[in-house]
């Protein structure tokens, strides 16, 4: 998810909201956060092409907890495994490959931790135009596309198999979902790949990669909301909670049953597709 797109004045709390908007909006972030398809670009088109106003930082909170929600839930076994690894570490300095897993997805948080927190107001400022997520979306679908085929002649690892150069190489990745239109998802997955990682071995290190990074993202949602002093809607939080986790839920379950059958060449296609509509957005309005 990263840093949301901003096309419009915010609304404010009290201010008329089309329940079908937000509805539509919560089940777009919640399928587009874990596909390799950029939640950006999606969002955009909606804004442009009916007029639709900023949904508000109360949804943003909402969709950002729900798809956290979502992936821990689906994911819950592995990230009990990671809790009572590093109990055990801390206890008794035993180290096992989950321990080892749980430093990587730390290494690997680290860049996007430390660029995000510059890279903020460029990216809600300056990065946020059509011509910068259409191209973003086609060029870095365009990548994915280079290292799955390449994965594919390769020997394939699992997740527990790598070491903490792959999780800062993935890491260093995930710092371009700055930009609008690459995909958070879509990046570290690109990454995994060209490092020999299986699908749906770089699915399951991407989408737990996502926990710290989407709770960061929800953080920052909130202290911007205690900044500027917002009364929250309580109404969308929970809106966008449930209905983005439920979709996410969902996404998550499909993409990693289908991957290893389907590869990444549809995504690409859906995605130099997407680029080129929103090259027509914003140049047939010119």
């Amino acid at each position: 998810m990263g840093f949301p797109v901003r096309l419009a004045p915010r609304r404010t709390v009290g201010e008329p909201v089309d329940l079908a908007q937000l509805v539509f909006l919560a089940l777009v972030q919640g399928l587009t956060e874990f596909l390799p398809i950029s939640s950006s670009a999606h969002l955009i088109l909606p804004a442009k092409l009916w007029g639709w106003s900023d949904q508000g930082l109360a949804f943003d909170i909402g969709v950002h907890l729900g798809s956290l929600l979502a992936v821990m839930w689906y994911f819950r076994d592995p990230l009990r495994a990671l809790l009572a690894s590093l109990t055990r570490f801390i206890g008794n300095g035993t180290r096992d490959p989950h321990t080892a897993l749980l430093g990587h997805l730390i290494i690997a948080t680290l860049p996007i931790v430390i660029v995000g927190a510059f890279a903020k107001d460029w990216v809600s400022v300056d990065a946020r135009s059509i011509v910068v997520i259409a191209t973003a979306t086609g060029a870095f679908g365009l990548l994915l596309w280079f290292a799955d085929r390449r994965a594919a002649r390769n020997p394939r690892r699992s997740e527990l198999q790598l070491r903490w150069q792959d999780a800062l190489i993935i890491g260093c990745f995930q710092v371009l979902a700055v930009i609008p239109g690459t995909s958070r998802s879509g990046i570290t997955m690109t990454a995994g790949l060209l490092l020999n990682l299986s699908r749906e071995a770089t699915a399951r290190f991407s989408f737990l990669l996502s926990v710290p990074t989407i709770l960061g993202a929800a953080t920052l949602a909130s202290l911007d909301a205690l900044h500027i002093g917002t009364r929250l809607a309580w109404s969308d939080i929970v809106l966008g909670l449930l209905v983005s986790a439920m979709a996410a839920y969902v996404c998550i379950h499909l993409f990693i049953r289908l991957i290893e059958r389907i590869g990444m060449t549809p995504f690409v296609i859906y995605r130099v597709l997407l680029s080129l509509v929103l090259f027509g957005v914003a140049f047939g309005g010119s």
